[in-house]
């Protein structure tokens, strides 16, 4: 057994094969050190594929760091260059590199180590993933799924079909959706009630991290019923204007799609509901607002949902 182990790769994103061969790593050696290695015009964040390995492979020590040196195995000053680098940031001496490509036998060559050569099963790769995640969703961790699904959120003024069309879109789509917040809690406090700016940070807040943690379990497409934007807009109505902290949390989201549901329904009370005369102003200021990609859907449950479809893939 090998003192201590090195996995090293850009893992954008990771997968099944990355884990792999750092499990086969942590069985053979002491400790494992896994160097992820980024770009800045890459398009995952480095410092994301470092957290995604940490919470992979806890029993491993996981760095990261910027690698913006050009890739020429044939250039010896070059491959130098890389050699320093992993040096500067590996701070520590190895015992042996887990790889499943040949240029583990450079690495091994040069630090004088064994090189442990494991190939990949299949063709799964980084690009493969990126180009097509919904192909390789069984081979990615549930931070990664949730980071490369699809999210469409349904949003809208009251009474215009916006639950509805979220549960009719996500049985279509053979995936989960998620339930407005601000309906539970205006349920669990009744009405009439007095709402205060912490009220709708707090539906704001909550109703990303319920997004967020059925991001981690769904298929390729998550459907939304509603989002933080529409808290901004709900607090314009009750407060008079919306917030920094709650329009902050509604800028730091984006979605694959935002839709927004038209008020040519009949409007109907549930007793929870202000009244059909605000609808008008409501969709309005949702014209307003969204952000694109966004597209406003009429008619019936069926056509709504054939109008998202029709949206959503001619997008992909």
């Amino acid at each position: 057994m090998a003192r201590h182990g090195l996995v090293l790769g850009k893992f954008l994103p990771p997968h099944a094969g990355h884990h792999e061969l750092v499990d086969f790593a942590l069985s053979r050696c002491e400790r494992v050190t896994v160097l992820v290695l980024g770009a800045a015009a890459e398009p995952i964040p480095l410092p994301l594929r470092r957290e995604w390995m940490r919470e992979r492979h806890p029993g491993a020590r996981v760095i990261a760091g910027w690698d913006e040196l050009p890739i020429d195995f044939d250039d010896p000053h070059v491959h130098d260059l890389h050699i320093a680098l992993m040096e500067r940031l590996l701070n520590e001496p190895i015992d042996a590199v887990f790889t499943g490509e040949a240029y583990g036998d450079l690495l091994a060559e040069r630090w004088g180590v064994e090189h442990i050569c494991q190939p990949r099963g299949g063709v799964i790769s980084g690009t493969a993933v990126r180009a097509d995640p919904a192909a390789w969703w069984s081979s990615l961790t549930p931070p990664v799924r949730a980071y490369l699904c699809r999210r469409v959120v349904i949003t809208g003024a009251e009474s215009t079909g916006t639950t509805t069309l979220a549960r009719a879109l996500a049985e279509r789509l053979g995936t989960a959706w998620v339930p407005e917040v601000g309906r539970a809690v205006s349920e669990a406090r009744g009405m009439p009630y007095v709402w205060t700016d912490t009220d709708f940070e707090m539906i704001a807040r909550r109703q990303q991290l319920d997004e967020d943690r059925a991001a981690r379990a769904c298929g390729p497409v998550l459907v939304c019923d509603t989002d933080a934007l529409a808290t901004c807009i709900w607090q314009e109505r009750y407060m008079g204007r919306s917030t920094g902290p709650v329009e902050a949390i509604a800028a730091s989201r984006s979605y694959a799609l935002s839709v927004l549901t038209s008020d040519d329904i009949p409007f109907v009370q549930d007793g929870l509901r202000d009244g059909e005369h605000l609808r008008g102003w409501m969709t309005e200021r949702f014209r307003e607002r969204l952000r694109d990609p966004w597209i406003e859907v009429r008619g019936t449950v069926e056509e709504r949902v054939d109008q998202v479809l029709a949206s959503m893939f001619s997008r992909t």
